[in-house]
């Protein structure tokens, strides 16, 4: 597939923008400070995030984001935290979504949580177990079970063997 290019890299922006954002990427908000506009359109002052990892892409800087109210309040729900100074080492998966913006809808940028790891299902959690059981009995289906859940070998066949004797 040929890369395409936004209409709205000419005008290359100072923050992370739609323009930047091509498919969900995962980045690592290394910190948000508080501070003024760096485009001196104005003299608003943001909430600033600034990521760990250095490219977006190969050969292409990422660039800090202003986090509106909702994407500030999304990570204060992921960090638990109000205060920006421990909005440090988080995980985050940018998406593009239309937003609404005075009076038109226009492509924004969204902040939500990164799952970092499936849950391990052992059969000594059985409640879990039990769900994951009527699971693969109602679909037929491990791959359903393994996208919620990790499982070792021995524990995936042992569920199909306790599957198949209910099925008896």
């Amino acid at each position: 597939m040929t890369e395409k290019t936004h209409y709205r890299k000419a005008f290359d922006s100072l923050y992370l923008s739609s323009a930047d954002i091509i498919e969900p990427t995962v980045l690592t908000i290394s910190e948000v400070l508080f501070e003024a506009d760096k485009t001196r359109r104005t003299k608003d002052v943001f909430n600033t995030a600034y990521f760990e990892e250095k490219e977006i892409r190969p050969d292409e800087t990422v660039k800090p984001m202003i986090l509106n109210a909702t994407n500030s309040k999304m990570v204060r729900q992921i960090t638990g935290s109000p205060f920006l100074e421990d909005w440090r080492n988080v995980k985050v998966m940018i998406c593009v979504e239309r937003v609404k913006n005075r009076q038109e809808y226009v492509d924004g940028l969204r902040i939500y949580p990164v799952i970092t790891q499936k849950k391990i299902l052992t059969p000594s959690k059985v409640e879990s177990w039990e769900r994951a059981k009527q699971s693969y009995l109602n679909t037929g289906s491990l791959e359903k079970v393994l996208a919620h859940v990790e499982m070792s070998l021995e524990d995936q066949e042992r569920l199909k063997k306790e599957c198949a004797n209910a099925m008896v």
